[in-house]
């Protein structure tokens, strides 16, 4: 792995922490919802993420949203975002801050 790999997937990570449910005041990378992240040779993006509920109505403005800024990035040539639910997403998958922010700490 080469440094400029590794900045490419810091930012990545930059942009996510950008990305947030309207009714969630927490970023969708804290709250644990991405759970992959598969950035290959080609610039090609794969995105596994999850949602809070199956019938969240914020589920394609995330979708967009992610696709977007994931697009913005200079060495990302094309992104597939999948929406998973294996496994089941749960709080306990919130970065310690994301549980403060919600109360959940």
């Amino acid at each position: 792995m080469d440094n400029e790999f590794l900045q490419t997937e810091e930012k990545i990570v930059r942009y996510l922490k950008t990305v947030y449910d309207p009714e969630i005041p927490v970023n969708i990378y804290d709250m644990g919802l991405i759970y992959k992240i598969d950035l290959q040779d080609d610039g090609n993006l794969v995105i596994d993420m999850t949602l809070t509920a199956p019938s969240c109505p914020a589920a394609d403005f995330l979708v967009e949203d992610v696709t977007q800024k994931m697009r913005s990035i200079d060495e990302v040539k094309d992104v597939q975002v999948n929406i998973v639910f294996e496994p089941e997403w749960t709080k306990d998958m919130m970065s310690e801050e994301a549980k403060i922010e919600l109360g959940f700490a």
